[in-house]
């Protein structure tokens, strides 16, 4: 183990190969979390409002990230292990289902190889070592809270809960920013976008956001520490601002559709972990 990781140290684009391949399968297994979560917890919901009003739940098949095994939702038939190679198994298929034929949505390669071309590339950007360990399961997390966000507009506390405290373990060594900055960008972030919420809330009477939304912002502090919070919000904003009026002025939405924050925070705390020094030295910059 010891040679390997020698290796892997001093030879950059080998361990970028390793850890571009883990992502290929990494994702494929996002895409399990992010289709199957959601539903688990619409489910567990249900069973807690049967509980409350003193109903039985009928009893069902069990329902987890790993059962039932993988199958087509159309014709119920099990995927194959070789049906199940990330971007591969699609290309191969067609996009169409072996059994009936029925399109199997692009966004699961989109997912896989996404994943397997960021955690590359944060290999070779960061290089072996810790560093590198603790982005590739931060950038892992974002992926699937972007994604569920998109589709349902949550970001499960199964996600951001021990994505935060994992900063606060990472950062009790020193790895991104010292403990007492984990801390309170921890404490800022989560106060920072509930103090937004209440004052929109008091002034208009809606909801602005979600309270995923602080406990985002809330562990991307914990990992990135409170001074690239500014970054992040400020990146945020933007990105969201672009995209929702595009979104209004091209494809015509309601402006009364909610749109969902989370992925424009995921993809901030993402450029704020890789180029957030950077970034913040230009931005101090530009303001003096």
């Amino acid at each position: 183990m010891a040679e390997l990781g020698n290796v892997l140290s001093t030879d950059p684009q080998s361990f970028a190969l390793l850890c571009g391949i883990l992502g290929l399968l990494v994702g494929s297994f996002l895409n399990v979390v992010i289709y199957r979560l959601p539903k688990m917890m619409e489910n567990d919901w249900r069973a807690q409002c049967a509980e409350l009003r003193g109903e039985e739940m009928l009893a069902s098949e069990p329902f987890s990230l790993l059962r039932p095994r993988s199958h087509c939702p159309s014709c119920l038939r099990p995927v194959a292990a070789w049906e199940n190679i990330p971007v591969l198994s699609w290309l191969l298929l067609r996009g169409k289902c072996a059994g009936c034929k029925t399109p199997i949505s692009p966004r699961y390669p989109l997912v896989e190889a996404l994943t397997g071309l960021l955690s590359g590339f944060i290999a070779l950007h960061f290089g072996f070592g810790w560093i590198s360990v603790g982005i590739l399961l931060f950038t892992w997390a974002l992926i699937a809270l972007t994604f569920i966000d998109a589709d349902t507009q949550l970001l499960p506390d199964s996600i951001t809960q021990p994505l935060l405290w994992c900063g606060l373990l990472f950062n009790l060594f020193g790895i991104f920013t010292d403990l007492t900055s984990a801390v309170i960008g921890a404490m800022a972030g989560y106060l920072a976008l509930w103090s937004v919420y209440w004052a929109f809330k008091l002034i208009t009477g809606k909801e602005g956001m979600g309270y995923g939304d602080f406990k985002l912002l809330a562990a991307l502090g914990a990992w990135l520490g409170w001074q690239m919070l500014p970054l992040i919000i400020l990146l945020s904003s933007l990105v969201g601002a672009i995209v929702g009026v595009t979104l209004i002025t091209v494809a015509r939405r309601d402006r009364q559709v909610p749109i969902p924050f989370g992925p424009y925070l995921a993809t901030a705390g993402l450029i704020a972990a890789l180029w957030g020094k950077e970034l913040s030295q230009q931005m101090s910059f530009v303001l003096a």
